[in-house]
């Protein structure tokens, strides 16, 4: 039994460590040897007059920059399978992060920091923006699915949503007793408002044109006036609908981080098949051309 508790206490462990400390730093540890190893190689060179990518340690350090580029670009498809142990997701992952990372260094050696108008450097630059955004993802895969859990506290997102159709139903029952013009101010807030909206009107939280919002503004000067049943009506429908405000700013609130969370991958992953592209480009010129 205590066996068995252990292995689950582990099995626990690992679930909850996160992607950036998995294997107790293994592989920043093998990414920091890596790039000392290129750095010694690279002045410790013999190369006349300078060194470059056309001598040997540049070629060296060419190869194993395209391995790694090709490597790492195959985690889109590795994240398709799932298992445990030293080849889980979450290792994937983490040598992605980290070997990502020593890239800079290896493909700066590897260019000799010799740069130009020309393919080479725009595969150089395009690698610097690959690591670029997805050094924007991993803060954002570590800083905001904590966000997004804290927002919505014990609330799921259909549960978000299936409030505010309740209230809508609330509404619209509480609309019956108005006046025409009032009833068509609250139909505006049940037939016109957008929970959410396309994909950069979610990143950017841009809702100065909600329908709720407005219909709630406009019952305003008819609340004022009113008197008896009518006024006790129209409080009611504006109470549900300041409830609905509310809950419309929590749903947005979540899908707006769920956009962040989004929003890095439309850099990463076209930067990355043009990386590939300027990067095979970049080799047969080599091999054609030098």
């Amino acid at each position: 039994m205590a066996v068995a508790r252990g292995q689950t206490q582990r099995r626990k462990s690992s679930t909850h460590e996160s992607f950036l400390r998995h294997g107790g730093f293994l592989f920043a540890k093998l990414s920091v040897a890596l790039c000392v190893a290129c750095i010694a190689a690279y002045f410790l060179q013999d190369a006349h007059p300078r060194p470059s990518g056309g001598t040997a340690v540049g070629y060296v350090l060419g190869i194993l920059g395209a391995v790694l580029i090709v490597w790492l670009a195959l985690l889109g498809v590795r994240k398709r399978a799932v298992s445990d142990g030293h080849y889980s997701l979450k290792a994937w992952v983490s040598a992605h992060v980290y070997l990502g990372l020593s890239l800079i260094v290896i493909a700066t050696l590897h260019t000799g920091f010799q740069f130009g108008w020309n393919v080479h450097t725009l595969a150089y630059g395009l690698m610097l923006l690959v690591i670029a955004s997805g050094a924007l993802g991993v803060w954002a895969y570590a800083t905001l699915p904590k966000t997004l859990s804290d927002n919505r506290g014990e609330t799921t997102r259909k549960q978000m949503l299936a409030q505010i159709h309740a209230l809508d139903e609330q509404i619209h029952e509480a609309a019956q007793p108005l006046q025409r013009a009032e009833a068509d101010i609250v139909r505006l807030s049940l037939e016109e408002t957008d929970i959410g909206g396309g994909f950069w009107r979610r990143l950017l939280g841009n809702y100065g044109d909600c329908a709720n919002a407005h219909a709630l503004a406009s019952l305003g000067p008819a609340l004022r006036v009113a008197t008896g049943k009518e006024a006790e009506a129209l409080r009611k429908a504006s109470d549900l609908m300041q409830r609905k405000a509310d809950a419309l700013s929590l749903a947005r609130r979540q899908m707006h981080i769920t956009a962040l969370l989004e929003a890095w991958l439309f850099v990463h992953v076209p930067a990355t098949f043009a990386l590939l592209a300027a990067l095979s480009v970049h080799i047969v010129s080599v091999f054609l051309y030098w």
